[in-house]
């Protein structure tokens, strides 16, 4: 100290001034996520839990949240399903540039409807509760224009809510920063100026620290825009430690056990679930869910590489990790969806977080032969009720007879080909021999066929309805198909169509339009089903169930093409030209929903009827029964 100078004693003492007041001031923020920390809380209106924002809560976001400071990444992706907090990422990544790196965000919905209600529910009060962000973002009272639903000027940069589908909100202004929210719900060309992501990128070039951002639900495989971006990336998943083997694998559906008991009321399935465990695909060690989610889990990359080639990190999470879904929640929407595949298909998006994919996955055509059964009558116990459906052909008519029963249980009762031209009487004949049979139980009664559809389609149109109308009274309708989407309503109110025969109008008749791609999707929903009961479909052990009838029975499969206006079609698949089958069981499916017949009235009815026929007692007829058979009640319901 002695041989110290004046000088290098006050160096001393200023760096150690310098020390304590670094100690007192607040930390550096180098992250998104440690701006999260200090600075956000959440709101009752946008989330689940209120009070302070924890990213500790949800770890899985620790790594996404900071590659967006990470100079060696452009790109962000993350695919996600719902309850996971997908939306926070960008929330936060919003309220970090606002206050720490400011400069201009597009940040892009759907529609513009959806940025201006995100904005209302996400950005809105994100800004009002973080203190540091109201500071800098214009009040909304004010009249200024700098802070409206769309756009919210901040110093230093502006933030605009934009639709997918609106072209000019995609090339208005240069951009730092663009957000891509709900990817796969995105417009696929905004106006006709292409597609809008690429679009949106254009307007980023300028910037050499750009930053990307895209985050969704997956939808459809070979249509999700958001996985064709995770394949870009480092293609990265959220593992968890098993506390057996001690490896990392993904929780997945495949891996998770659940027993449940469930009982039918009113005519739908109450599901009880009674345990739940998941089995490690490394070991086979069983664990329970609170086990699961203890465990250490990291985010494991499969193409780490894109990192440096592509710039681009990329993740895909499920709501098995999320800390407000449980599984029992999970798996009970999974058991309520049933075999409808739109609802499947929703619990595998935004549930299980998978790309849903039409895979035709019922059994095979071979598997549907050994499924027969043998009846023991033409009737079945459990049927009440038949329809007819009858394809139109150039050289025939085919046709299947239908039986329903309690919950859209179904019976193949026959199926058949009359030969002839469509135009000639003979062959309508044939096909009033098939409706006016009485089907026979194996205790003697009898059902005949309630309502029958036509398919007037073809070259023959015309002549349907002239057939139709002629047989008005036996209950046959002329019916058109309106295919192309999936939302057209399966059956509609009849309506007047002319009967044109060359080329004079010879009268009107009834005719029924349904929507055929739903009948379609229903069917091969109902033939997922494997247990008998609601939806079942029972098909008989003789030759006109052969194979034949199953090659063209599973003929058609759905398609996705989104280059056409409506991008869902039914195609045949190769190797089978033939899909009457298929059509027939359509329109018999039509009838039925058309006919909605009271089944519990004509189970009534039946059993009535065999307690007359057992005890040999006569029946009284009224003068209103005595005109109406007791088969064709179920159509009179109607």
């Amino acid at each position: 100290m002695r041989n110290e100078t004046k000088r290098q004693r006050e160096a001393k003492l200023n760096a150690c001034i310098t020390k304590v007041l670094n100690a007192m001031k607040p930390p550096e923020i180098r992250t998104v996520a440690e701006w999260a920390d200090k600075n956000r809380r959440l709101t009752s209106e946008s989330s689940a839990e209120v009070g302070k924002w924890r990213t500790s809560r949800t770890p899985y976001m620790l790594d996404i949240l900071n590659s967006f400071t990470d100079p060696k990444v452009e790109h962000i992706v993350v695919v996600a399903s719902s309850q996971v907090g997908k939306s926070e990422v960008e929330n936060n990544i919003v309220g970090y540039i606002i206050d720490q790196d400011p400069g201009p965000i597009l940040f892009v919905q759907p529609t513009v409807d959806d940025a201006k209600k995100y904005s209302e529910m996400r950005i809105a009060p994100m800004i009002r509760e973080t203190k540091c962000l109201k500071k800098k973002v214009a009040d909304p009272k004010t009249r200024d224009g700098a802070n409206t639903k769309r756009q919210k000027a901040f110093p230093g940069g502006v933030l605009v809510l934009a639709g997918s589908n609106v072209p000019h909100d995609l090339c208005s202004m240069p951009i730092r920063y663009l957000i891509g929210d709900e990817r796969d719900r995105w417009a696929k060309s905004a106006g006709s100026e292409g597609d809008p992501w690429e679009l949106a990128v254009a307007r980023t070039r300028t910037f050499y620290n750009r930053k990307l951002i895209e985050v969704s639900t997956p939808t459809v495989k070979g249509a999700s825009a958001i996985a064709k971006a995770y394949s870009l990336g480092t293609m990265e998943r959220w593992k968890t430690q098993c506390q057996h083997c001690g490896g990392y694998s993904e929780v997945q559906f495949e891996d998770i056990r659940f027993e449940y008991d469930s009982v039918d009321k009113d005519e739908e399935k109450i599901f009880d679930i009674k345990s739940i465990f998941y089995v490690c695909p490394i070991c086979g060690g069983v664990s329970l869910e609170n086990e699961v989610k203890k465990q250490p889990s990291k985010w494991e990359a499969e193409v780490p590489e894109a990192k440096e080639l592509h710039k681009t990190r990329s993740f895909w999470l499920t709501a098995w990790v999320s800390p407000w879904a449980t599984w029992e929640s999970i798996i009970l929407q999974f058991l309520q969806a049933g075999t409808d595949s739109a609802k499947l298909q929703v619990v595998y998006n935004t549930q299980f977080g998978k790309l849903w994919e039409n895979r035709g996955d019922m059994d095979s055509e071979e598997d549907m032969l050994a499924r027969r059964e043998e009846y023991g009558a033409e009737l079945p116990d459990g049927v009440l009720v038949l329809t007819c459906g009858v394809d139109t052909q150039d050289d025939r008519l085919e046709y299947e007879v239908v039986g329903y029963g309690h919950f859209k249980e179904k019976w193949g009762i026959k199926k058949g080909v009359i030969m002839g031209r469509p135009d000639t009487n003979e062959v309508w004949e044939r096909l009033d021999d098939v409706i006016a049979h009485k089907y026979t139980f194996s205790n003697g009664l009898s059902l005949g066929v309630s309502l029958t559809f036509v398919d007037e389609g073809g070259h023959f149109t015309q002549e349907v309805r002239r057939r139709c109308r002629e047989r008005q009274s036996k209950n046959v309708f002329a019916i058109k198909g309106a295919s192309g989407s999936r939302d057209i309503p399966y059956t509609s109110v009849p309506k007047r169509q002319k009967i044109v025969i060359n080329g004079q109008t010879v009268g009107s008749v009834w005719v029924y339009e349904i929507g055929v791609d739903a009948g379609k999707q229903k069917i091969f929903d109902d033939l997922r089903v494997q247990t008998p009961g609601a939806n079942y479909c029972h098909f008989p052990r003789r030759d006109d169930y052969g194979k034949a009838f199953f090659k063209s029975y599973m003929s058609e499969r759905l398609t996705y093409n989104e280059k056409l206006k409506n991008p869902w079609r039914w195609e045949k698949i190769p190797g089978h030209e033939r899909n009457e089958a298929l059509d027939c069981r359509n329109y018999a499916n039509a009838a039925f929903a058309a006919l909605d017949p009271d089944l519990d009235a004509v189970e009534h009815r039946l059993k009535a009827m065999l307690i007359g026929t057992t005890a040999g007692a006569p029946k009284k007829k009224s003068p209103k029964t005595a005109r109406r058979k007791p088969t064709d009640t179920a159509y009179s319901d109607w």
